[in-house]
């Protein structure tokens, strides 16, 4: 098993355990792959849910250059019901776990 393919069923098993949410092996792939290597640095691979900049980082590189959506409150409002939703008490929020939630969130799976 690759390193890629490990990581992808941790992420499924996050979304699982913490999420409650049955992942779609399928776009959870492909959301991965998307993260490219930032999935690999320890760092770049998880989302500070209290730090605005990297809060505005998944807002701009994925919900409006990736996703494609327009900038309004409601990308605010979708990664707030994002991160509850992971719990913000959980330490560790892989960046493509919250961008798949992302992606289910604003029904966006077209784009993958």
């Amino acid at each position: 098993m690759s390193k890629r393919d490990e990581l992808i069923a941790k992420y499924a098993a996050d979304l699982k355990e913490k999420c409650g949410v049955n992942a779609d092996m399928n776009l959870l792939t492909k959301v991965t792959i998307g993260c490219g290597p930032a999935i690999y640095n320890v760092d770049a691979a998880t989302v500070s849910g209290t730090d605005q900049s990297e809060l505005d980082t998944v807002k701009n590189n994925f919900l409006i250059k990736k996703l494609g959506l327009r900038d309004s409150p409601e990308l605010d409002k979708g990664i707030a019901a994002v991160l509850d939703k992971y719990g913000q008490s959980n330490r560790n929020k892989y960046r493509a776990v919250v961008y798949y939630l992302l992606t289910k969130h604003f029904k966006k799976e077209s784009v993958y």
